[in-house]
This record gives C-alpha cells, structure tokens and sequence, in this order.
C-alpha cells in the first residue's frame, strides 16, 4: 500500500529557507572573502573591514563578492529546499504552453512600464521622513550613497568586455537567483501560509524591495516584485519573470555604457528621463491593457487545460 509523504507546514519550509539563507552566506560568503585575502597577498585594503563592503576602487573584489552574496543568499538556499521538499512542493514550475506570448507580451510590458517607472521612481526619491526621524534618514541617504560607489564603479564601463561581464554580474545572475529564491520559494511558502495568492505576492514584493536596502528606490522596486510576482501566478513558469527581472537590469546595464561611451557621469545616469504627460498616460494605460490581456490570456489557458482534463476522464 503506497502512502503519501506529509508536506511541510509553511512555517517549518519558510523556517528552513531562513536557516539555509543564513548558513550559507555566512560560510561562502566568508570563503570568498579568505579567497580575495589570499590571491591579494593578504591585503586588507581589498575590504572595508568596519562596513564588511569591498573596497569601491577594487572592481574585481566587488564582482568577487557580488557573485558570491548573490549564489550564497539566494540560489543555494532555493535550490537545497527544493531538494529537500521535492517529493512535496514544486518551486520552480516551467510550464511550457504558450511561453512564447508570454515572453513576448513580457517584453512589452518592460517597454511600456518604462516612464510610469521613471515617475514612481522621481517621486520615491523626493521624499523625506518626518522631522523626528532625521537619523533614520541620514542612515539611508549614507547607505545608499555608499551602494552608489559600489555601482558606479561596475556599470561606468567603456569596453565590450567589462559590458558582457557587467550582464552576467548585474543582470543574468541577478535575475535568476533572486526570482528562484523570491518569487519560486518565498512567493510559494507564502502563498500556504496565507491562502491567498495575491497578499503572498504583495508581501514577498515588500521583501523583496527592502532586503536591497535602498529606501529612495524602494517603491520601483516593490512594483516590479508585483509585475514578477503576478508573471509567476498566471503562467505558472519561473522562467518569465526571471526574463522579465533579466531585461529590466540589462536595460539599465547597457544605458550605463552608452553614457560611459559617450563620457556622461554616473549621476546623470541616475537623473530619471522627464517625459510629457501624454507619455506618462499612454505608458500606464499601455500597462493596463498589456496586463489585462495577460491576465486573459492565463485564465484561456487554465479554462482550456482544465477541458482537456475533463475530456481525458471522461466526463463529457
């Protein structure tokens, strides 16, 4: 007689993907940093020891440590929970019908999100705390200035070669270890513990924003956790939003090489492009209309594989 295995509560899966997050960006991260020591011939200038960040003049420390934090803190974790609960729960789902209209209408969705974004984002960075949280905020404009010289120093580059590392570092691998750890993982043990979809993605989208740690780029970052978030539940394939997150970072990526190219500074490049309002209406209505026909889209695919089921059974 075959028994089924029992599944996991969400708390005990959100418990282990926690302690898996923990254990092994300790211990990777704290490798790579014996490594960088090592092959500098034990320079200690390499890192900023009193911040734990590299230092911003050493690019090949950060590329080191970026790759390191990144596979550490999310794909590991993702990929040893699934292991563990993988006659349970299915995290990355791929679910092939119709990727091709999706990717498609994902690509344009990034396209059109473009000015709205850059809206959001303007508005974001204006704001300012109350009065009596002065310390709080010069914590985060310090924070995010320091971020500033670690990114700075990536994307102002001028060659092909340092681009093509620069999308591997800042877009590929970005792309896909977070959507497996946030919108695979996370997005799914929230989705048990709550029972409901939509509050599982709203609060890994939350997290997802805050755990970078840049507060003046906070609600962009939220909204396009909501944008994968929702890409995952409607075409039930990882591999969308990570397409998506993909072409969002690549973007960025290769503007900073044109403007490096062109020997425009970083701080232009994060001046937001102002467009006309007819823009900024076109491209929230362009979304609206992009997302609804993705959402139509999944619900013809869910009402189609749903009949054949019925027909497969025999039910009619």
């Amino acid at each position: 007689m075959l028994f089924e295995e029992p599944k996991n509560p969400a708390w005990k899966s959100l418990i282990i993907l926690l302690g898996l997050t923990f254990a092994c960006s300790l211990f990777i991260q704290f490798f790579a940093i014996i490594l960088v020591l090592i092959f500098s011939g034990f320079d200690t200038q390499v890192i900023d020891f009193t911040t734990g960040q590299p230092n911003p003049e050493n690019t090949f420390v950060i590329y080191v440590l970026l790759g390191a934090s990144s596979l550490s803190t999310f794909l590991i974790p993702a990929l040893i929970l699934q292991m563990i609960e993988k006659r349970q729960y299915l995290y990355f789902p791929a679910q092939p019908q119709r990727a091709s209209l999706y990717i498609v209408l994902t690509l344009l969705f990034m396209v059109a999100s473009g000015p709205m974004m850059a809206l959001i984002s303007d508005w974001n960075k204006s704001m300012n705390l109350p009065a009596g949280l002065d310390a709080l905020e010069n914590w985060m404009r310090t924070n995010e200035d320091n971020m500033g010289d670690l990114i700075r120093r990536i994307v102002m580059v001028d060659s092909i070669p340092l681009l093509l590392l620069n999308l591997l570092v800042m877009a590929v691998i970005p792309a896909v270890v977070e959507e497996f750890y946030f919108r695979g993982s996370l997005q799914h043990i929230f989705g048990r513990m709550f029972r409901n979809a939509h509050v599982a993605i709203w609060v890994t989208a939350i997290i997802f924003s805050a755990i970078h740690l840049q507060f003046y780029g906070f609600f962009p970052r939220m909204i396009l956790g909501l944008i994968f978030g929702y890409a995952l539940l409607w075409t039930n394939n990882i591999w969308i939003p990570i397409i998506g997150h993909f072409v969002n970072n690549a973007y960025v990526t290769i503007y900073a090489y044109t403007y490096a190219k062109e020997g425009k500074t970083f701080e232009e490049l994060q001046a937001s492009e102002v467009y006309s309002v007819p823009i900024y209406i076109a491209s929230i209505i362009g979304c609206i209309a992009i997302g609804y026909y993705f959402y139509k889209q999944s619900n013809q695919q869910k009402l189609t594989h749903e009949s054949k089921l019925d027909k497969d059974q025999g039910l009619y």
